[in-house]
Formats: C-alpha cells, structure tokens, sequence
C-alpha cells in the first residue's frame, strides 16, 4: 500500500488519532453509520474505546448491501460487546433511485441518515457519525452533501485522517479489516441512468462474491445492460485470464444473467462509473 510507514509517520499518524479521540469524547454519546467497512469499523472501535456503551453502531440492510457485510458487521459488534441496531433501508424505494441519476448517493444517504438521526433519538444520544476520510474530499460524493444538510459528523475528516493512516491505525489496533477491500453499495456498479433493479444487483452481488472467493482481493463487476465490467488490482490481470479461471468466470456469470464478460484492461479504480458523466457535473 502506498504512503508513509509507521516508523516514518507515527508522530503524525499518532497526533491525528489523539485528535479523532478528542472529537469522539466532545459527543458525549453518539449513532455511528456501521458498514463493517475499513473506516466504518475503525471509526466505531475508537468510539467505543472512547464512550463506551454510550455508543452504538446502526447498520443499514438492503438489497444493495452484500450479506457477508451484513454479516461480518453483526459479527464484529458481537465480539466486541457493541450495541448494534440493524434498519431497513431500501434504496430502491426512495424516488427516483431506481432511475440512477448522478445524485444517486445523495438520495440514498439523504434517506438513511434521517433513520440514524430518529434511532439516535430513540436512544437518547448526542450526535450521528460517518465514516467518510479527507481522501473521499476530492472525490465526486454527493452523499457528502446529504451529511452536511443533516449535521451528521464526519470524525475521520475532521481529524485528518487519510485511508492510509486508518489502515495503520486499525493494524495495530488488530482490527481484521486493517487489509480489507474498499467497497461500495452494489447501486455504484451501474451507469449513471440505468435503471437499478433486485435482480440485476443479485446478479452483481453473485459476480464479486464468486471472484472475492477465488482470491481476488480488489473487484468489481460493473453492469452495462447485461454486460459484464470486471475490474481488478492490474497485477492480478494475469491470474484472472488463466484459461481455468476464465472458464469458471464466464460460466459461472453466463449462469449468472449476463449476456456478455469482459475485462477491463485499466484495471480496478474507485469512480470508474463517474467517467461517463459529463465534466461539468464531476
């Protein structure tokens, strides 16, 4: 991974974390959106080291939302003795999502986080969290907008924290997700104005999990109508276009729904969607 060790930038790295630690303990009590993502759980571990039973994660289920995140979610706050509150959250029923239109994320955490903030209530808690790092701040991210109309915190930003520095900062806290692959809600494999829908999300979700469990560390399977995108760290190009795994790839996502497979030779990027919307609206 790139960027600074610990040996060369612990000092920073450590006064970030002491930082993040001091915001927490300002909230008092706080909801944080638990994903089981790198951030999302390296953002409650601190939390709940700092406040304790004063905290509790809510995760969102929907159709958008792997089982196995469900899962190793409901997983790390069992181990760790964190209350957990598990919410419907069904994108697809918010209107105009299913039509993807390029303030798709806006909508989406626009309608989750008013759930957090009345479970928060619920709980008498002081403040809803986010887990969103400065890296995501060059980014197009109009959920971003949604946290800001809402109040919701975002303690990684605010403490200047990087993706770099969290995956550290989670190694020597021992935390499992330190190495753990980014993701995103399955909805990000679509074009940008075609329609989303449970069948192909299933189709998407099957795609992935069938590559995470052949070893393949970093991937996505973009849709283009029943065309397949896959998308991988470049230096695992080779392994996947071995002859055995290409066979088992294209029957598996034949089997799957899609028409077509290809490989895209660029390999696996965040945004890779965001490429075909127009420059004035990135």
């Amino acid at each position: 991974m790139k960027g600074k060790n610990m040996e060369e930038s612990g000092m920073d790295i450590q006064e970030k974390y002491q930082k993040l630690q001091q915001i927490l303990s300002g909230f008092g009590s706080v909801a944080i959106a638990f994903s089981s993502g790198v951030d999302s759980t390296f953002l409650l571990k601190t939390a709940h080291d700092v406040l304790g039973d004063r905290v509790i994660a809510v995760t969102a289920r929907s159709c958008s939302f792997p089982v196995r995140e469900l899962e190793e979610a409901k997983k790390f706050c069992q181990e760790h003795g964190i209350t957990q509150v598990v919410i419907q959250s069904e994108e697809l029923e918010i209107e105009g999502f299913r039509q993807n239109p390029t303030n798709r994320c806006y909508l989406c955490k626009r309608e989750l986080f008013e759930k957090i903030q009345k479970i928060a209530e619920e709980y008498h808690l002081a403040a809803v969290a986010e887990g969103s790092n400065v890296d995501d701040i060059g980014d197009y991210r109009p959920g971003l907008l949604a946290v800001q109309e809402l109040g919701v915190r975002s303690p990684l930003r605010e403490a200047g924290l990087s993706k770099e520095e969290i995956r550290q900062l989670s190694k020597r806290l021992g935390l499992p997700t330190w190495n753990k692959q980014s993701f995103a809600c399955l909805s990000s494999r679509f074009v940008y104005g075609e329609t989303i829908d449970e069948t192909k999300l299933s189709m998407v979700d099957r795609a992935e999990q069938l590559l995470l469990d052949m070893g393949f560390h970093q991937v996505r399977v973009r849709i283009h109508g029943m065309l397949a995108r896959i998308e991988v760290l470049p230096e695992e190009l080779p392994e996947i276009v071995a002859p055995e795994n290409r066979k088992r790839i294209t029957e598996a996502f034949s089997a799957y729904g899609f028409t077509y497979v290809t490989l895209d030779l660029r390999g696996y990027r965040t945004g890779s969607m965001n490429e075909t919307m127009p420059k004035e609206e990135q």
